[in-house]
């Protein structure tokens, strides 16, 4: 009797911080399988739209053809069941954005034989778990760490500091928000981000105090 078994899939993942090179990795190796004969496709999360719609682009302008979506649990029945099912590789960018990230790899390369290359970020500007990037590294076959080059001395940068004062976690932006840093700017940087809201909000408070005196008068 034939075993109904299907080969397994493979889990791979790429993270690090902004301007890491992970989109880049991820289009190279993705490319890389399509080259070697094997179908591929792609997906990015509906709330990045940063410099194309349909598209996954990476800062220095490449581009790769992609699905856009709200989650993933939608992605088989918009690909086609037929199509899916001659699906060798699905990489998946910005995978930070996608809440059913897990459950999504756990089926797709546990039960169905795909091999998920995905790119996230492994933490938010404040150095904490960002979506559920992390929890997918027990589930993976591969983990990639990479860093950028810190924006103010040049190091080794494995952090993402965020120049506003914004406090919401899914703030998405480019180097007009963020920058890499080194461990040392991280911390001088949040310090200094932390003075200047203070100050701000100091002149803030200054302006109200002064404004009720004036109404009073």
């Amino acid at each position: 009797m034939a075993s109904t078994f299907k080969p397994s899939g493979e889990v791979h993942v790429i993270m690090g911080p902004m301007f890491a090179g992970k989109t880049t990795s991820l289009l190279r190796r993705v490319k890389s399988e399509s080259n070697n004969g094997r179908n591929v496709a792609m997906i990015k999360s509906s709330k990045d739209t940063r410099y194309a719609i349909d598209s996954v682009v990476t800062h220095d302008g490449a581009k790769f053809p992609c699905w856009v979506l709200p989650d993933l649990s939608s992605f088989k029945q918009k690909f086609g069941e037929e199509a899916y099912e001659k699906l060798d590789v699905i990489g998946i960018d910005e995978a930070q954005f996608f809440d059913d990230l897990y459950d999504f790899c756990s089926q797709v390369a546990d039960h169905d034989g795909k091999t998920i290359i995905l790119a996230g970020l492994d933490g938010d500007y404040l150095r904490r778990s960002f979506g559920s990037v992390l929890d997918v590294i027990p589930l993976a076959d591969t983990v990639t760490k990479l860093t950028a080059r810190c924006e103010m001395c040049g190091k080794r940068a494995f952090f993402t500091l965020r120049k506003s004062d914004d406090k919401e976690t899914e703030l998405i932006g480019g180097a007009d928000l963020y920058m890499p840093v080194c461990r040392q700017h991280y911390v001088n940087g949040q310090v200094a981000v932390e003075t200047a809201r203070s100050v701000v909000e100091a002149h803030k408070i200054k302006s109200e105090v002064s404004t009720e005196v004036a109404s009073v008068v």
